[in-house]
Order: structure tokens, then C-alpha cells, then sequence
């Protein structure tokens, strides 16, 4: 598996470009759609690793049915007014914000570079993956095996997100705001 540095950091820089931009707009269904390019760059990085099936699950589930459902509750509940304005925050709370985010950054670093191994630890070697069948048939044995029940409680909690964005803007319908 040879990876091309120049797509990976190409794809990695847009990833934290789109990043940026959805922390710091201002209109919601633009940080949505900045969003949605986010999730097409870690599909570009998973094609490069050969994880085809990842990739294309990535581009299906996330930056189609979540994002559509995203944008949808945005628009529903009527958010294109933003409810945190960064630029009106003081500058002690960028400040502090700031350095969090530049001491997370480095010890992520720092856990990486100080990691033993950066092979796959266990039973799911490169040699056990192709015996069992390749990586779609180890994953899907998996997911609906020893992952359901979190697999299924994420499906349920969607449906509860989904729920409880129509109850409130039932609400807010029914009190004459809209």
C-alpha cells in the first residue's frame, strides 16, 4: 500500500481548511456544507489507504443521509441566525481557547509519536483480514456480531435527535413566533 504524500496532504490540509471554517462561521448551513467537504476528504483518505468500502460509507452515511439531516434541522428550526458570535466573545476567551487547542494539538502529537507501533495491535492483522474474506467481510461480521447493540443505540439516538428537533419547532409554530 503505497500512499502518494502529495494527495494525503492535500486532502489532510483541506480536511483542517473546511475545519477551520466550520468552527469559525458565522451562518450554519455554510459550516454544514463546509462540513460535508470535510467528510469527502477523509473519503479521499480512506481511498488512499484501500479502504474503498470506508470511503464509500463515508460518502453515503455522512455527507449524504447525516448532512441532509443536519441541514434540515437547521432550516427547520430557522438557525441561519447564528447564536454565538465569535467576533463579539472577548479576546481572553480566544486567548484561552487558543492555547487549549495548541496543547490538544500537541499532545496528540506527542501520543503519536510515542506510540510503539502504528501496525494494527491484535487479531486484525493484513495476513488475518485477506484469510478471513478482506476488509468488507471482517467489518460487516463485526458490526452486526460483537457491535450491534452500539450500532443500533446510535440509530436510536438519530431517531431521538430527530424527534426532539420536530417537537421544538412544533413548539416554537404553536407560539406564534413563526
Amino acid at each position: 500500500m503505497d500512499i502518494s504524500p502529495l494527495f494525503f496532504y492535500g486532502l489532510a490540509g483541506l480536511a483542517i481548511a473546511c475545519s477551520f471554517w466550520v468552527v469559525f462561521n458565522r451562518n450554519p448551513v455554510s459550516s454544514a456544507f463546509s462540513l460535508v467537504l470535510v467528510f469527502f476528504s477523509f473519503a479521499g483518505i480512506y481511498a488512499l489507504l484501500d479502504a474503498h468500502l470506508i470511503a464509500t460509507l463515508q460518502i453515503l452515511v455522512y455527507a449524504g443521509a447525516i448532512m441532509v439531516l443536519f441541514i434540515f434541522v437547521i432550516m427547520l428550526l430557522n438557525a441561519d441566525i447564528p447564536s454565538f458570535d465569535l467576533a463579539r466573545s472577548h479576546l481572553f476567551v480566544k486567548c484561552i481557547a487558543g492555547f487549549i487547542s495548541v496543547l490538544l494539538f500537541g499532545l496528540f502529537t506527542w501520543v503519536f509519536q510515542k506510540s510503539p507501533n502504528s501496525r494494527a495491535l491484535g487479531p486484525f492483522t493484513v495476513e488475518a483480514i485477506e484469510a478471513s474474506g478482506g476488509n468488507t467481510q471482517v467489518l460487516s461480521e463485526l458490526l452486526f456480531s460483537e457491535y450491534i447493540l452500539p450500532f443500533e443505540l446510535t440509530s436510536i439516538l438519530l431517531l431521538a435527535a430527530i424527534v426532539g428537533a420536530v417537537a421544538l419547532a412544533k413548539r416554537k409554530l404553536a407560539g406564534g413566533r413563526f
